[in-house]
Protein backbone atom coordinates (compact mmCIF):
# COMPACT_ATOMS: atom_id res chain seq x y z
CA UNK A 1 0.00 0.00 0.00
CA UNK A 2 1.57 3.69 -0.82
CA UNK A 3 1.69 6.14 1.78
CA UNK A 4 1.92 9.72 1.93
CA UNK A 5 1.89 12.70 4.20
CA UNK A 6 -0.16 16.08 4.23
CA UNK A 7 2.22 19.24 4.21
CA UNK A 8 1.82 22.81 4.02
CA UNK A 9 4.14 25.02 1.56
CA UNK A 10 5.46 26.77 5.15
CA UNK A 11 6.92 23.57 5.83
CA UNK A 12 8.57 23.01 2.50
CA UNK A 13 9.63 26.70 2.31
CA UNK A 14 10.71 26.84 5.86
CA UNK A 15 12.35 24.01 6.55
CA UNK A 16 13.94 23.30 3.07
CA UNK A 17 12.53 21.01 0.48
CA UNK A 18 15.17 18.50 0.99
CA UNK A 19 14.94 17.95 4.83
CA UNK A 20 11.32 17.63 4.67
CA UNK A 21 11.52 14.97 1.69
CA UNK A 22 14.62 13.69 3.77
CA UNK A 23 12.36 13.41 6.59
CA UNK A 24 9.24 11.59 5.22
CA UNK A 25 11.15 9.31 2.67
CA UNK A 26 14.34 8.28 4.48
CA UNK A 27 13.19 8.69 8.09
CA UNK A 28 9.79 7.85 7.85
CA UNK A 29 9.58 5.29 4.78
CA UNK A 30 6.90 7.33 3.51
CA UNK A 31 6.17 7.22 -1.02
CA UNK A 32 4.65 10.14 -1.29
CA UNK A 33 3.42 14.01 0.10
CA UNK A 34 -0.18 15.73 -0.29
CA UNK A 35 0.71 19.30 -0.14
CA UNK A 36 -2.07 22.42 0.49
CA UNK A 37 -2.44 23.55 -2.88
CA UNK A 38 -5.20 25.91 -1.70
CA UNK A 39 -6.27 25.80 1.56
CA UNK A 40 -8.23 28.14 4.28
CA UNK A 41 -7.77 30.18 6.98
CA UNK A 42 -5.62 28.41 10.17
CA UNK A 43 -4.17 29.06 12.90
CA UNK A 44 -1.56 26.31 14.13
CA UNK A 45 1.67 25.23 16.09
CA UNK A 46 4.12 23.81 14.72
CA UNK A 47 6.45 21.59 17.14
CA UNK A 48 9.69 21.88 14.49
CA UNK A 49 9.35 24.56 12.21
CA UNK A 50 12.72 26.30 12.51
CA UNK A 51 11.17 29.71 11.66
CA UNK A 52 7.92 29.98 13.49
CA UNK A 53 6.08 27.74 16.38
CA UNK A 54 2.49 29.53 15.79
CA UNK A 55 1.43 30.81 12.17
CA UNK A 56 -1.94 32.17 11.14
CA UNK A 57 -1.98 31.26 7.75
CA UNK A 58 -2.97 33.09 4.94
CA UNK A 59 -6.76 32.49 4.54
CA UNK A 60 -8.25 31.13 1.39
CA UNK A 61 -4.62 31.47 -0.71
CA UNK A 62 -3.23 28.98 -3.54
CA UNK A 63 0.63 28.26 -3.03
CA UNK A 64 1.09 28.21 -7.15
CA UNK A 65 1.14 30.66 -9.94
CA UNK A 66 -2.16 30.90 -10.74
CA UNK A 67 -2.67 31.18 -15.01
CA UNK A 68 -4.37 34.69 -14.35
CA UNK A 69 -6.27 35.11 -18.00
CA UNK A 70 -7.81 31.29 -16.73
CA UNK A 71 -10.61 32.87 -14.37
CA UNK A 72 -13.49 35.09 -14.94
CA UNK A 73 -15.58 36.39 -12.02
CA UNK A 74 -13.20 34.20 -8.99
CA UNK A 75 -9.81 34.35 -9.12
CA UNK A 76 -7.98 33.06 -6.71
CA UNK A 77 -5.57 34.34 -4.51
CA UNK A 78 -1.93 33.63 -4.60
CA UNK A 79 0.09 33.21 -1.23
CA UNK A 80 2.84 35.97 -0.30
CA UNK A 81 5.39 32.46 -0.80
CA UNK A 82 4.50 32.34 -4.86
CA UNK A 83 6.38 36.10 -5.20
CA UNK A 84 9.24 33.51 -4.94
CA UNK A 85 8.56 30.32 -6.61
CA UNK A 86 5.92 28.07 -7.61
CA UNK A 87 5.86 25.74 -4.61
CA UNK A 88 3.27 23.22 -5.48
CA UNK A 89 5.50 22.81 -9.07
CA UNK A 90 8.84 22.95 -7.32
CA UNK A 91 7.62 20.52 -4.84
CA UNK A 92 6.30 18.29 -7.49
CA UNK A 93 9.69 18.27 -9.24
CA UNK A 94 11.91 17.58 -6.09
CA UNK A 95 9.66 14.97 -5.18
CA UNK A 96 9.42 13.34 -8.43
CA UNK A 97 13.46 13.00 -8.76
CA UNK A 98 12.99 10.79 -5.35
CA UNK A 99 10.17 8.71 -7.15
CA UNK A 100 8.27 10.43 -4.97
CA UNK A 101 4.35 11.09 -5.82
CA UNK A 102 2.94 14.75 -5.30
CA UNK A 103 -0.68 14.96 -4.37
CA UNK A 104 -2.57 18.28 -4.26
CA UNK A 105 -4.67 18.97 -1.35
CA UNK A 106 -6.94 21.37 -2.66
CA UNK A 107 -9.96 22.67 -0.59
CA UNK A 108 -12.60 24.48 -2.97
CA UNK A 109 -15.86 25.98 -1.42
CA UNK A 110 -14.34 26.75 1.95
CA UNK A 111 -12.73 29.97 1.58
CA UNK A 112 -13.81 32.84 3.56
CA UNK A 113 -11.69 35.13 1.58
CA UNK A 114 -13.68 34.74 -1.91
CA UNK A 115 -16.18 34.50 0.01
CA UNK A 116 -16.03 38.32 1.61
CA UNK A 117 -14.65 39.22 -2.14
CA UNK A 118 -17.53 37.51 -3.44
CA UNK A 119 -20.82 37.25 -0.82
CA UNK A 120 -23.31 36.80 -3.78
CA UNK A 121 -21.72 33.55 -4.80
CA UNK A 122 -21.58 32.57 -0.84
CA UNK A 123 -24.12 30.00 0.95
CA UNK A 124 -27.65 31.82 1.90
CA UNK A 125 -29.84 30.85 5.10
CA UNK A 126 -33.24 30.62 4.72
CA UNK A 127 -33.63 34.50 6.17
CA UNK A 128 -31.35 35.51 3.20
CA UNK A 129 -28.39 35.79 5.37
CA UNK A 130 -24.68 35.25 3.40
CA UNK A 131 -22.08 32.46 4.82
CA UNK A 132 -18.95 34.47 3.98
CA UNK A 133 -16.63 31.28 5.04
CA UNK A 134 -18.20 28.63 2.00
CA UNK A 135 -18.99 29.43 -1.50
CA UNK A 136 -22.25 27.60 -2.85
CA UNK A 137 -21.76 24.49 -4.90
CA UNK A 138 -25.51 25.20 -6.81
CA UNK A 139 -23.61 28.73 -8.11
CA UNK A 140 -22.73 28.46 -12.16
CA UNK A 141 -19.96 30.98 -10.92
CA UNK A 142 -18.88 29.02 -8.22
CA UNK A 143 -18.25 25.52 -10.43
CA UNK A 144 -16.68 27.23 -12.76
CA UNK A 145 -14.17 28.48 -10.66
CA UNK A 146 -13.75 24.53 -9.14
CA UNK A 147 -13.04 23.80 -12.61
CA UNK A 148 -10.41 26.15 -13.70
CA UNK A 149 -8.56 25.65 -10.14
CA UNK A 150 -8.91 22.41 -10.99
CA UNK A 151 -7.32 22.25 -14.66
CA UNK A 152 -4.75 25.52 -13.15
CA UNK A 153 -3.65 22.70 -10.93
CA UNK A 154 -3.69 19.65 -12.81
CA UNK A 155 -0.76 21.32 -14.89
CA UNK A 156 1.65 21.28 -12.16
CA UNK A 157 3.40 17.85 -12.47
CA UNK A 158 1.40 16.80 -9.93
CA UNK A 159 -0.16 13.28 -9.36
CA UNK A 160 -3.46 13.37 -7.54
CA UNK A 161 -5.76 16.23 -6.69
CA UNK A 162 -7.25 15.76 -3.43
CA UNK A 163 -9.89 17.58 -3.08
CA UNK A 164 -11.77 18.76 0.06
CA UNK A 165 -14.77 20.72 0.55
CA UNK A 166 -16.35 20.25 -3.13
CA UNK A 167 -19.92 19.90 -1.13
CA UNK A 168 -22.24 21.87 0.82
CA UNK A 169 -21.10 23.16 4.53
CA UNK A 170 -22.53 22.80 7.63
CA UNK A 171 -23.39 25.65 10.07
CA UNK A 172 -21.17 24.87 13.11
CA UNK A 173 -18.11 25.14 10.67
CA UNK A 174 -17.16 28.12 9.06
CA UNK A 175 -15.61 31.13 10.59
CA UNK A 176 -13.95 32.65 13.39
CA UNK A 177 -14.60 33.30 16.81
CA UNK A 178 -18.51 32.32 16.31
CA UNK A 179 -20.71 33.08 19.01
CA UNK A 180 -24.38 32.21 19.41
CA UNK A 181 -25.80 31.68 22.74
CA UNK A 182 -29.13 29.85 22.34
CA UNK A 183 -29.46 26.04 22.37
CA UNK A 184 -30.64 25.38 19.05
CA UNK A 185 -30.21 21.55 18.90
CA UNK A 186 -28.73 19.04 16.38
CA UNK A 187 -31.66 19.37 14.05
CA UNK A 188 -32.00 23.21 14.05
CA UNK A 189 -28.47 23.68 13.43
CA UNK A 190 -28.59 21.68 10.52
CA UNK A 191 -31.59 23.47 9.26
CA UNK A 192 -29.98 27.09 10.01
CA UNK A 193 -26.85 25.67 7.63
CA UNK A 194 -28.92 25.08 4.63
CA UNK A 195 -28.30 27.25 1.34
CA UNK A 196 -31.63 28.36 -0.18
CA UNK A 197 -30.21 30.83 -2.58
CA UNK A 198 -31.74 31.49 -5.86
CA UNK A 199 -29.87 28.43 -7.59
CA UNK A 200 -29.95 25.72 -5.30
CA UNK A 201 -33.88 26.71 -5.27
CA UNK A 202 -33.71 26.46 -9.03
CA UNK A 203 -32.34 23.03 -8.56
CA UNK A 204 -34.70 22.12 -6.64
CA UNK A 205 -37.65 23.03 -8.33
CA UNK A 206 -35.92 20.87 -11.11
CA UNK A 207 -35.93 17.83 -9.18
CA UNK A 208 -39.44 18.50 -8.67
CA UNK A 209 -39.70 20.33 -5.20
CA UNK A 210 -41.39 23.10 -3.55
CA UNK A 211 -38.02 24.55 -2.18
CA UNK A 212 -39.72 27.38 -1.19
CA UNK A 213 -42.02 25.44 1.11
CA UNK A 214 -38.85 23.92 2.59
CA UNK A 215 -37.82 27.48 3.40
CA UNK A 216 -40.92 28.60 5.34
CA UNK A 217 -40.54 25.49 7.12
CA UNK A 218 -36.99 26.19 8.44
CA UNK A 219 -38.22 29.40 9.05
CA UNK A 220 -40.95 28.74 11.47
CA UNK A 221 -38.59 26.11 13.37
CA UNK A 222 -35.96 28.37 14.06
CA UNK A 223 -38.16 31.65 14.67
CA UNK A 224 -40.10 29.57 17.63
CA UNK A 225 -36.17 28.35 18.56
CA UNK A 226 -35.34 32.63 18.23
CA UNK A 227 -38.29 33.61 20.55
CA UNK A 228 -37.70 31.35 23.66
CA UNK A 229 -38.83 27.78 22.42
CA UNK A 230 -37.36 24.37 22.98
CA UNK A 231 -34.28 23.26 20.78
CA UNK A 232 -34.89 20.83 18.45
CA UNK A 233 -32.36 17.96 19.56
CA UNK A 234 -31.32 15.13 18.73
CA UNK A 235 -28.40 12.66 19.68
CA UNK A 236 -27.30 11.80 15.94
CA UNK A 237 -29.03 13.38 13.10
CA UNK A 238 -31.48 10.64 11.71
CA UNK A 239 -32.05 11.14 8.10
CA UNK A 240 -35.60 9.65 7.62
CA UNK A 241 -36.91 11.64 10.24
CA UNK A 242 -34.78 14.48 8.70
CA UNK A 243 -36.44 13.81 5.26
CA UNK A 244 -40.18 13.81 6.46
CA UNK A 245 -40.07 17.93 7.16
CA UNK A 246 -42.15 19.99 5.39
CA UNK A 247 -44.53 17.40 4.74
CA UNK A 248 -42.07 15.14 2.58
CA UNK A 249 -40.41 17.76 0.85
CA UNK A 250 -37.10 18.40 3.02
CA UNK A 251 -36.18 15.00 1.81
CA UNK A 252 -36.43 15.87 -2.12
CA UNK A 253 -34.65 19.16 -1.24
CA UNK A 254 -31.96 17.01 0.21
CA UNK A 255 -31.91 14.68 -3.13
CA UNK A 256 -31.56 18.09 -5.39
CA UNK A 257 -28.49 19.09 -2.85
CA UNK A 258 -26.95 15.44 -3.40
CA UNK A 259 -27.25 15.76 -7.42
CA UNK A 260 -25.88 19.19 -7.45
CA UNK A 261 -22.71 18.03 -5.67
CA UNK A 262 -22.48 14.62 -7.70
CA UNK A 263 -22.61 16.81 -10.76
CA UNK A 264 -19.87 19.00 -9.43
CA UNK A 265 -17.54 16.05 -9.02
CA UNK A 266 -17.88 14.81 -12.13
CA UNK A 267 -17.21 17.77 -13.34
CA UNK A 268 -14.27 18.83 -11.62
CA UNK A 269 -12.71 14.55 -11.66
CA UNK A 270 -13.64 15.23 -15.45
CA UNK A 271 -11.03 18.46 -15.64
CA UNK A 272 -8.54 16.21 -13.88
CA UNK A 273 -8.35 13.34 -15.87
CA UNK A 274 -8.51 15.37 -19.12
CA UNK A 275 -5.01 16.37 -18.18
CA UNK A 276 -4.03 12.89 -16.69
CA UNK A 277 -4.35 13.34 -12.51
CA UNK A 278 -6.44 11.44 -10.74
CA UNK A 279 -9.43 12.81 -8.75
CA UNK A 280 -9.88 12.13 -5.12
CA UNK A 281 -12.94 13.18 -3.38
CA UNK A 282 -12.59 13.78 0.76
CA UNK A 283 -15.39 13.18 2.72
CA UNK A 284 -15.54 14.51 5.64
CA UNK A 285 -17.88 13.28 7.73
CA UNK A 286 -15.24 11.07 9.73
CA UNK A 287 -13.46 14.09 10.81
CA UNK A 288 -17.27 15.57 11.87
CA UNK A 289 -16.95 12.61 14.39
CA UNK A 290 -13.55 11.99 15.61
CA UNK A 291 -11.42 15.36 15.06
CA UNK A 292 -11.75 17.03 18.62
CA UNK A 293 -11.47 13.76 20.65
CA UNK A 294 -10.48 10.84 18.30
CA UNK A 295 -13.37 8.96 20.15
CA UNK A 296 -15.80 8.70 17.56
CA UNK A 297 -19.50 6.90 18.01
CA UNK A 298 -22.69 5.70 16.66
CA UNK A 299 -23.21 4.46 13.21
CA UNK A 300 -19.90 4.36 10.73
CA UNK A 301 -18.97 8.15 9.60
CA UNK A 302 -20.07 7.20 5.79
CA UNK A 303 -23.38 7.57 7.46
CA UNK A 304 -23.50 10.57 8.48
CA UNK A 305 -21.95 12.11 4.51
CA UNK A 306 -25.46 13.10 3.45
CA UNK A 307 -25.16 16.24 5.34
CA UNK A 308 -23.01 17.71 3.18
CA UNK A 309 -24.89 17.00 0.14
CA UNK A 310 -22.33 14.09 -0.69
CA UNK A 311 -23.78 10.86 -1.97
CA UNK A 312 -20.75 8.22 -1.61
CA UNK A 313 -22.03 5.65 -4.20
CA UNK A 314 -23.06 7.95 -6.38
CA UNK A 315 -19.38 9.59 -6.30
CA UNK A 316 -17.31 6.37 -6.14
CA UNK A 317 -18.41 5.50 -9.59
CA UNK A 318 -17.46 8.63 -11.02
CA UNK A 319 -13.90 9.13 -8.81
CA UNK A 320 -11.90 7.82 -6.29
CA UNK A 321 -12.78 8.47 -2.89
CA UNK A 322 -11.06 9.94 0.52
CA UNK A 323 -12.13 8.79 4.20
CA UNK A 324 -10.92 10.45 7.20
CA UNK A 325 -10.06 7.35 9.69
CA UNK A 326 -9.73 9.72 12.75
CA UNK A 327 -10.15 7.56 15.46
CA UNK A 328 -8.07 6.17 18.43
CA UNK A 329 -9.63 2.52 18.22
CA UNK A 330 -8.25 0.20 15.34
CA UNK A 331 -11.74 -1.44 15.56
CA UNK A 332 -13.85 1.81 14.86
CA UNK A 333 -11.15 2.25 12.12
CA UNK A 334 -12.38 -1.06 10.55
CA UNK A 335 -15.95 -0.29 11.21
CA UNK A 336 -15.23 2.48 9.28
CA UNK A 337 -13.40 1.67 6.33
CA UNK A 338 -15.89 -1.62 6.17
CA UNK A 339 -18.83 0.42 5.30
CA UNK A 340 -17.21 2.73 3.05
CA UNK A 341 -16.43 0.22 0.89
CA UNK A 342 -19.66 -2.02 1.30
CA UNK A 343 -20.91 1.88 0.18
CA UNK A 344 -18.56 2.13 -2.97
CA UNK A 345 -18.57 -1.65 -4.37
CA UNK A 346 -15.83 -3.98 -5.58
CA UNK A 347 -14.46 -1.58 -8.58
CA UNK A 348 -13.83 2.02 -6.45
CA UNK A 349 -10.55 2.61 -5.55
CA UNK A 350 -10.63 4.20 -1.40
CA UNK A 351 -7.97 6.24 0.12
CA UNK A 352 -7.72 7.21 3.72
CA UNK A 353 -6.43 9.62 5.96
CA UNK A 354 -5.20 8.55 9.00
CA UNK A 355 -3.78 10.32 12.31
CA UNK A 356 -0.20 9.14 13.90
CA UNK A 357 -0.21 11.19 16.76
CA UNK A 358 -2.65 12.30 19.65
CA UNK A 359 -5.60 11.98 19.95
CA UNK A 360 -5.80 8.81 17.55
CA UNK A 361 -2.46 7.00 18.53
CA UNK A 362 0.44 6.74 20.73
CA UNK A 363 2.10 3.67 19.61
CA UNK A 364 3.26 1.81 16.93
CA UNK A 365 1.42 -1.40 17.17
CA UNK A 366 -1.50 0.90 17.36
CA UNK A 367 -0.74 2.61 14.15
CA UNK A 368 0.03 -0.77 11.94
CA UNK A 369 -3.04 -2.03 13.65
CA UNK A 370 -4.91 0.76 11.30
CA UNK A 371 -2.19 0.60 8.06
CA UNK A 372 -3.30 -3.87 7.94
CA UNK A 373 -6.90 -2.60 8.40
CA UNK A 374 -6.39 -0.12 5.73
CA UNK A 375 -5.23 -2.57 3.55
CA UNK A 376 -7.57 -5.37 4.04
CA UNK A 377 -10.35 -2.97 3.14
CA UNK A 378 -9.01 -2.46 -0.09
CA UNK A 379 -7.28 1.19 0.66
CA UNK A 380 -4.80 1.88 -1.90
CA UNK A 381 -3.29 4.54 -0.08
CA UNK A 382 -3.13 5.81 3.37
CA UNK A 383 -1.92 9.83 3.60
CA UNK A 384 -0.90 10.82 7.25
CA UNK A 385 -2.11 14.18 8.53
CA UNK A 386 0.32 16.29 8.73
CA UNK A 387 4.04 16.63 8.48
CA UNK A 388 4.02 19.90 10.11
CA UNK A 389 1.68 19.23 13.13
CA UNK A 390 3.91 16.19 14.55
CA UNK A 391 6.71 16.42 16.71
CA UNK A 392 9.62 14.55 14.21
CA UNK A 393 9.60 11.36 16.24
CA UNK A 394 6.42 10.85 15.21
CA UNK A 395 7.98 10.12 12.14
CA UNK A 396 10.07 6.64 13.77
CA UNK A 397 6.36 5.50 14.66
CA UNK A 398 5.39 5.65 11.30
CA UNK A 399 8.49 4.17 9.73
CA UNK A 400 7.91 0.84 12.81
CA UNK A 401 4.16 1.35 12.04
CA UNK A 402 4.90 1.07 7.95
CA UNK A 403 7.45 -2.25 8.53
CA UNK A 404 5.42 -4.17 10.77
CA UNK A 405 2.47 -4.06 8.62
CA UNK A 406 4.45 -5.04 5.57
Amino acid sequence: MKTSSFLFAYDLVDEGYDAVLDNLADRAGITGITMAAAYHHGRDVFPHSPVRKVRFLEGGAVYFRPTADRYDGITPVASELTEREDVLATAADRAGRRSMSTHAWTVYCHNTRLGSDHPQYTIHNAFGDPYLSDLCPSRPEVRAYARNLTADIAERGIDTIVGESLHFGLFQHGHHHERYFIDFGAVAYYLFGLCFCEHCLAAAAAGDCDGERVRQHVIEQLGLIFEGGPPLHADELIESELRAMAGGELGRYLDARAATVTSLVDEVAGVANERGVRFEFVDPSGAMKGYATGRPSGPPASESAWMFGTDIAAIGQRTDLMALAYAADPGRVRFDLAAYAGMLGPDARLTAGLRPMVPDCDSAENLASKLTTAADAGVSRCDFYHYGFMPLSVLDRIRAAIDQAS
